[in-house]
């Protein structure tokens, strides 16, 4: 059950004001007047019948003239301390504004509250057809992402997988001829890129070799490397995370010429280098792969591996940038669906192309749209969480997929727990404030022609 409300101190001057004028609105009575007509015609008959002449009708001129100066007679209001005062004297101090209502009137008004609040909800509830449009998504994605894009395995001929995954990485690898590889290797030398730790590193950072070097060093990272590689270049240095979760950052003292003071220089180096991995065998790593090394936890599979050897072994079985790159597509594919027919729908209702596209999840702009989201992206992971468990192969994992399902989880959860209660209260508020408005409005206006008559001090 809810507390009592708290008023503050100008509230409760308002209550207490409030209920003492609603306390000398109730004490006034009108007098009967109904019979007073027929009485004054039977007096006046009465008159006529004992021989009295009754006045002419402009003999009441005066009478007239006195009525209305006394309409026109100064109204004095009384001040808000007065009116305060008088309110208090008269023991109406600790009312508050429920009194000022009967219980039918007070059930009336929660009434009222339920209907605005039902009618905000009602805006924001997805309806069969929304709920078909994100399932549709949902589904579509997860198919794309079983039959096209497929497990990345290694080959003699090089990495495969699904028919649009090998696509896209045929057209990546095959973007550059070997002489604009090999310009763009010598461009971009950079002082993180030790392949192994002979000759090399002074700290020895375990499991580096040159197959699996670009996921330890954290200047590989396509997401980490624009902030971590950027800093290696311009202290020379090389920020590792090792196989056992070992963060390491040392000179690496071969590479030391290799150090940049410019850093725009050092950005447009770091970007050269991704060009210069992402199209070799061993490719670059998923964005953020790297972390996955400070996992040293978990016991998955009948090796009872940790969660960081999980993501190791992927890496090294082909689980690249590329693989990322391709499983980024059913995602896109859920997105522009989900989105398109939202805006087909609000085009239908009338709403301009211009307003109707949603580039955002803006709840006030598109009530449904993040609550579409979340449903579509939410079976789309639990198809792949099904494939995972199906195959028990972690290389069906969609990294994509989670991380776009981590999103708008978070968003939903927030939206449901903290943003919707507080969007909601602001309707209503709205709502009654627009009602109140109409009343002031009206009030404004009756003291208008009230001053039209009278003269207001």
């Amino acid at each position: 059950m809810m507390g009592r409300y708290e008023y503050n101190q100008s509230e409760q001057e308002l209550n207490a004001v409030l209920g003492f004028q609603d306390a000398q609105l109730k004490g006034i009575t009108m007098p009967d007047l109904s019979d007073a007509e027929s009485a004054i015609s039977s007096s006046e008959a009465l008159l006529k019948s004992l021989g009295y002449d009754l006045p002419a009708d402009d003999a009441g001129a005066d009478e007239r003239q006195s009525a209305l100066a006394l309409a026109h007679r100064p109204i004095a209001l009384p001040s808000w301390d007065v009116l305060l005062s008088e309110a208090t004297a008269s023991g109406h101090g600790n009312d508050t504004l429920e009194n000022l209502f009967s219980e039918e009137e007070l059930e009336t008004n929660s009434a009222e509250i339920r209907r605005l609040n039902a009618e905000y909800d009602a805006i924001h509830k997805l309806d069969q057809l929304d709920v078909a449009i994100a399932a549709g998504a949902g589904l579509l994605a997860a198919a794309i992402d079983i039959l096209l894009i497929g497990l990345p395995k290694k080959t003699p001929s090089g990495t495969e997988a699904g028919p649009l995954s090998n696509f896209i990485r045929d057209h990546i690898e095959n973007s550059l001829s070997p002489e604009q590889i090999r310009q763009l290797e010598k461009a971009s030398k950079v002082p993180y890129d030790a392949p192994i730790n002979d000759g090399f590193t002074t700290t020895r950072v375990e499991g580096l070799f040159p197959g699996m070097h670009r996921l330890y060093s954290l200047g590989h990272d396509p997401l980490l490397g624009l902030v971590v590689g950027v800093s290696d270049i311009l202290t020379g240095r090389m920020t590792t995370i090792d196989k056992n979760g070992k963060v390491v950052v040392q000179v690496i003292e071969r590479y030391a010429h290799l150090q940049k003071t410019d850093i725009v220089q050092a950005l447009i180096t770091q970007i050269l280098h991704f060009f210069s991995d992402v199209t070799t065998p061993a490719g670059l790593p998923a964005p953020g792969m790297a972390l996955f090394s400070l996992m040293q936890f978990g016991k998955i599979g009948e090796e009872e591996a940790t969660i960081a050897e999980i993501v190791q072994g992927m890496y090294y079985e082909g689980y690249d940038f590329i693989q990322f790159c391709a499983q980024s597509i059913p995602v896109a594919v859920n997105e522009i669906v989900v989105r398109l027919a939202y805006a087909l729908r609000k085009i239908k209702d009338g709403v301009p192309i211009k307003e109707a596209i949603p580039f955002s999840t803006d709840r006030e702009k598109y009530p449904k749209l993040g609550t579409m989201l979340f449903i579509s992206h939410s079976i789309a992971t639990a198809a792949n969480a099904g494939r995972i468990a199906f195959t028990k192969d972690p290389m069906a994992v969609s990294y994509a997929q989670w991380i776009a399902f981590a999103k708008y989880s978070y968003q939903q959860l927030k939206w449901t727990l903290i943003e919707k209660p507080e969007a909601r209260d602001k309707y209503v508020r709205a709502e009654i404030e627009q009602q109140a408005r109409e009343v002031y409005d009206d009030i404004d206006r009756m003291f208008e022609e009230l001053k039209s008559e009278t003269i207001v001090l």
